[in-house]
This record gives structure tokens, C-alpha cells and sequence, in this order.
């Protein structure tokens, strides 16, 4: 008989903050739904039709993309269900989504070059390095991550803040604040 930490669906558990043990019974559904995703990849990152290419990532995310929302491909997400859009959003080329532990992004983000949104790492003892550990990733209204930007699990990026250019993003950046570096630290505040 399994134990409780398995009654639960391996989705529903990312969702709830558990880590994922390597020898979890559940595990392969990880692999099958990232394969799942990435066939619908092919044809997002194949099309120049931002109609299709919205089309196409509703059916990755799991529910709908508003028609304000933009995106230049390619785009690379590993899930796509754990990932929600907001309205006004703009992602440019060349972006990273590793979404099982979740990505929110708020209305009027901007999202810059080869931006990496990392909702999911591994511990740090190599005993244990295998598992799979899920940190929300929440992007609040009106931020702007800057090109080559790497947001780490649980991070809250606050409203109206913007992320340097190249920064790691390991902790909460408050509203109205510009951070940066590596690791990045706040910067200035935005009046």
C-alpha cells in the first residue's frame, strides 16, 4: 500500500510546494507530460502567426492566452499547465519556462530575451540531488525582467519592479524596486 504522500496526483503536489522523491511511483508522469508539451512546442516555435502562436500556448497552459498577449518565439516551457498569463504581457525571444512548481505572470509584464523563469531545483546534498524541488515564481503587474535575467523557485517579483539585464533572482523583490547583479540586490527604488 502506498503511503499518503502518494494519494495525491505528482501535479497536485508540485502545486503544493512538495519535493518529488526520484523514486516517486508517479514520477514517469513528469516525462510523459514534458514530452506531451514539447510536440505543441514544435508548432508554437514554428509559427509567425501570433493568432496560431497564442492558439497554440492556451493548449499548452491550459486555459486561454488573451489577444493582447505577445510572444516571440521561440518560447521553451517544460509543463506548461502550472504556467497563467495575465493580460498585456509581452515575452520576447529565446525564453526558459520550467514551470512544475507554477509561474504566474501578472497583467503588463515585460519579459525580455532569453529570460529564464526556473520554478523548480534540486537540494544541494548529492544524496538527496536527484529529487525535484517546487518554488512558485510570481511576477506581479507591470514588471520588467531584463534580457538573460534567471528567476529562482519562490520568488515574488514585485509590482511595478524591474530586473537588471543578467541578474539572479534568488529572493523577493519588493514593489516599485529596480534590482540586479549576481546575486541580485536591490539597486534603487522607483518613485
Amino acid at each position: 500500500m502506498l503511503s499518503n504522500q502518494y494519494n495525491k496526483d505528482i501535479f497536485e503536489r508540485l502545486r503544493n510546494g512538495e519535493t518529488i522523491p526520484p523514486n516517486d511511483p508517479e514520477a514517469y508522469k513528469l516525462r510523459d507530460a514534458s514530452y506531451a508539451t514539447k510536440k505543441l512546442l514544435v508548432q508554437l516555435n514554428n509559427s509567425f502567426d501570433p493568432a496560431e502562436i497564442r492558439d497554440v500556448l492556451s493548449q499548452i497552459t491550459g486555459s486561454t492566452i488573451d489577444e493582447s498577449v505577445a510572444v516571440f518565439t521561440p518560447l521553451y516551457i517544460n509543463y506548461g499547465k502550472n504556467t497563467k498569463i495575465g493580460k498585456n504581457v509581452f515575452i520576447n525571444f529565446d525564453c526558459v519556462f520550467l514551470d512544475l512548481g507554477g509561474i504566474t505572470i501578472e497583467d503588463g509584464v515585460l519579459i525580455a530575451p532569453k529570460v529564464s523563469l526556473l520554478s523548480e531545483g534540486h537540494p544541494i546534498n548529492h544524496a538527496d540531488r536527484q529529487s525535484l524541488v517546487p518554488g512558485h515564481i510570481h511576477i506581479k503587474k507591470n514588471a520588467w525582467i531584463g534580457a538573460g535575467a534567471t528567476i529562482l523557485p519562490g520568488v515574488t517579483i514585485g509590482e511595478n519592479s524591474v530586473v537588471a539585464a543578467g541578474a539572479v533572482v534568488s529572493k523577493d523583490v519588493p514593489a516599485n524596486t529596480i534590482v540586479g547583479g549576481v546575486p541580485a540586490k536591490v539597486i534603487k527604488s522607483i518613485n
